[in-house]
């Protein structure tokens, strides 16, 4: 007969490591139609401009990684930057995020586009459903690391 184990579930042990500057960006894009893009540029969705609105959510989201990714570490972030790229039928986006700590900020720079494109999504969705309601086109597409860099601290 078996006896119930725990099952163990921990953070990475940083305790040791030092703290040295790092740098993570991300990117990833949203597909919309091409309508939806020119109702963006011309300042004509009705909740207000998603392009802002997306960009200050980016940045509350990457400050705010670690309370919604169970076991990411809290770390002080010292600057997130975004540059976006609208084309014809997609808006692209690229977060970068820095910070001197213990681990690294990939994280960060992944949850700030989510939810940069998660935002564009929830401004626009009127304009992206069908007659029935769904989203046959709208997509949130190729979130990914694009580059992760860490030095020593200069003394």
């Amino acid at each position: 007969m078996e006896v119930n184990k725990f099952k163990k579930t921990e953070m990475v042990d940083i305790t040791e490591k030092k703290e040295v500057f790092r740098e993570a960006s991300a990117i990833g894009k949203i597909i919309l139609k091409p309508q939806t893009i020119s109702f963006i540029k011309n300042g004509k969705i009705v909740k207000g401009d998603p392009l802002i609105t997306a960009e200050i959510a980016a940045i509350m989201a990457a400050k705010n990684t670690s309370q919604i990714i169970p076991l990411c570490h809290p770390i002080p972030i010292t600057n997130v930057s975004l540059n976006s790229k609208i084309n014809f039928n997609s808006i692209e986006v690229e977060a970068k995020v820095k910070t001197t700590a213990k681990t690294g900020v990939e994280m960060e720079a992944l949850t700030a586009v989510a939810v940069y494109l998660l935002t564009i999504w929830d401004m626009v969705k009127q304009y992206e459903k069908d007659e029935g309601g769904q989203y046959p086109t709208t997509l949130i597409d190729s979130i990914r690391v694009k580059e992760k860099l860490k030095s020593e601290q200069d003394e």
